[in-house]
């Protein structure tokens, strides 16, 4: 029972990354298809009518070359923010979607139209990077070493304005994945600690005498 239930578990969690990845994979073939139609849905900061695309701009990338970059960090990131389960990924994703975005939005340059899912990506180490830091796990801190060490040129560089890169969208993608890290570093603190009162609570009720 217990190998069956690890293995929907890997299968669960499997189909999650891959899922997330295929649809970049299918919306870029359809805008191959149909050229210049998707790459409308980017974000146009402080630009209202594109307000709509902070949720569907990390799903659009202005080439292949610029999608198979985003899909393989995303890839390995990705399984390993897993490895804690798939509501942990679901809430790192969807806020770095959503701080990335709108803080793109805000503060990106004027006229520029910013695609891709480099903010999910920086989200992503951002969580494995700060994790540690909030719940001073070992499992933690290793994981936190080995993206440091195989991501940390890579975070520096992307951190650094460049022409035609979503500076801002990283920055903030990065503060959406640090945010992840302290909100469910916190949650699993207060389930831990409700877990004790409850165990505390039973012991106690079990040394009460019977009347």
């Amino acid at each position: 029972m217990l190998a069956a239930e690890q293995n929907g578990n890997f299968k669960a969690r499997a189909l999650v990354l891959f899922g997330l990845i295929a649809v970049m994979w299918i919306v870029h073939a359809v805008g191959a298809i149909m050229p210049g139609h998707f790459l409308s849905a980017g974000i146009v900061p402080r630009d209202v009518t594109s307000l709509a695309a902070i949720l569907t701009a990390p799903f659009v990338h202005a080439s292949l070359g610029h999608l198979i970059a985003n899909s393989i960090p995303l890839f390995v990131l990705g399984a390993l923010v897993l490895l804690r389960g798939v509501t942990e990924f679901a809430v790192v994703v969807q806020l770095s979607i959503l701080i990335g975005g709108a803080g793109t939005w805000l503060i990106g340059a004027s006229g520029s139209r910013h695609v891709g899912a480099s903010g999910i990506v920086l989200g992503l180490m951002g969580y494995l990077l700060f994790r540690a830091a909030f719940d001073h796990k070992i499992s933690s801190i290793v994981i936190t070493l080995v993206v440091a060490f195989g991501y940390g040129t890579a975070l520096v560089m992307s951190l650094v304005p460049h022409e035609h890169i979503s500076w801002s969208g990283h920055v903030f993608g990065l503060a959406g994945g640090i945010t992840a890290a302290r909100l469910l570093a916190r949650r699993e603190s207060s389930e831990q600690q409700r877990a004790l009162a409850e165990v505390h609570f039973k012991a106690l009720d079990r040394q009460k005498p019977s009347s």
